[in-house]
């Protein structure tokens, strides 16, 4: 499952994409604009990049852009919209204006309000001439006509009127406001991530009502439905980069591997549609930002798991590496960077939440194969050849081993989430 899935769950109990219909008000002129300038557009498609638009309106197999994606919510299952330039099916009737009516204030051109899974939170903070330049790239792409299929959402949440609530609780209508103590680099980034590239519908925990508080922004969460971790970007014991140098960062970012690890699941996705694309200007603002919201966290976690069963997984544990792991990561947990990354001092193998290395060991998985690392090495899948017990030793072992400070995982644990869905 990919990035996408990340929105379903920002709505109050909805996790609905925006379905966008053709608006009738609008007449044949506005349809027929003059042909936009080239280099709006191509700023456009830039942007819709950056945005990773792409993601959820696309099915796979599908058209691009010509919605249609199930995706399996909390709350039901949901369908994305067209957003193609067909007249009857799509954008095609929209303006400019309603377009960014939409991006900024989440609602459709006759002023209906959208789903919050359409992260219109962040997309508020886009600029009108960005947004204006991703309609005029819309606007040039193949129409399709092609119906938006209705969602299947369990009820009350498919009542629309709910959204109301949420937007009262959840949601601040405004702009990007540039910090003037802060760089023109800086302040770049914090765009990109806070508004465009909307980072922190992963990365921001969640609430049962689907919003979030500014308070908790980018302090990490468990993605529903997924179950994959986003790690906190604020914390240092996670994904907080403030130790990271800004090339690595950026490696990471551009290439989806660096000196200092990998990203797999939802994040390999976020980097192969969209993070590779950026220019090197633009991954390096955003690597700027990032760093600078990194801070220490000194709670150290806490097991969950008692001495008498920690010792006897470690035991179990350090002979599974020997055998599995060994080969590529180290006898002491070097790597082999970038091809391998170091389990040594690697923050998402010590955060509190142990999903991710779980699924690492049960699934194995590729990094994304980019411009700058078209060829990445894979990790095999372990699920059929070790048990519960020795997936739970395995990890165990590496969550606190050569100077790591994570905890001890049990076979419960494991068990969980061999059954959780691939993507």
């Amino acid at each position: 499952m990919s990035r996408v899935v990340r929105h379903l769950v920002f709505a109050v109990g909805v996790g609905a994409i925006a379905v966008f219909a053709p608006d009738i008000r609008v007449n044949a002129q506005d349809a027929a604009a003059t042909k936009p300038d080239p280099a709006v557009v191509a700023k456009g498609e830039y942007l819709a990049r950056a945005g990773d638009c792409i993601a959820c309106h696309t099915a796979p197999e599908g058209e691009v852009f010509a919605g249609g994606r199930a995706m399996p919510t909390p709350f039901g299952v949901i369908y994305t919209s067209n957003i193609t330039p067909d007249a009857q099916y799509g954008i095609g009737r929209w303006t400019a204006d309603d377009f960014y009516k939409t991006m900024h204030q989440g609602r459709f051109p006759d002023g209906g309000l959208l789903y919050p899974a359409m992260p219109f939170a962040s997309y508020t903070k886009v600029s009108r001439e960005d947004s204006d330049a991703i309609f005029a790239y819309l606007q040039t792409i193949t129409p399709v006509a092609a119906k938006d299929r209705p969602h299947d959402l369990d009820f009350p949440y498919n009542n629309r009127s709910l959204i109301l609530g949420w937007r009262t609780l959840f949601f601040t209508e405004g702009d990007f406001k540039p910090d003037p103590a802060k760089s023109e680099e800086w302040n770049r980034g914090a765009y990109l991530v806070e508004g465009l590239g909307h980072c922190g519908m992963c990365h921001t925990p969640i609430n049962a009502l689907g919003g979030n508080s500014q308070a908790d922004a980018f302090k990490g969460g468990l993605i529903p439905m997924q179950n994959w971790y986003a790690p906190s970007l604020t914390s240092n014991k996670e994904a907080g980069l403030g130790n990271w140098s800004i090339e690595d960062i950026t490696d990471l970012l551009k290439k989806g591997v660096s000196a200092r690890g990998a990203v797999y699941g939802p994040m390999a996705d976020v980097v192969y549609n969209s993070l590779q694309y950026l220019s090197d200007e633009d991954t390096k603002a955003m690597a700027v930002y990032l760093k600078s919201i990194a801070q220490d966290s000194p709670e150290p976690p806490r097991s969950r798991i008692s001495h008498a069963e920690s010792s006897l997984l470690l035991s179990l544990g350090k002979s599974v590496y020997d055998r599995q792991c060994a080969s590529c990561h180290g006898a002491n947990g070097e790597g082999k960077p970038p091809n391998y990354p170091p389990l040594a001092g690697n923050q998402s193998i010590q955060m509190e939440s142990a999903v991710n290395a779980i699924r690492m060991v049960l699934n194995g998985g590729y990094p994304p194969g980019t411009q700058g690392n078209p060829m990445p090495y894979g990790m095999p899948p372990f699920s059929v050849s070790l048990s519960d017990d020795e997936v739970a030793a395995v990890v165990s072992y590496i969550r606190t081993s050569w100077g790591n400070q994570g905890t001890p995982v049990s076979a419960a644990d494991a068990n969980g989430l061999r059954s959780a869905p691939l993507q």
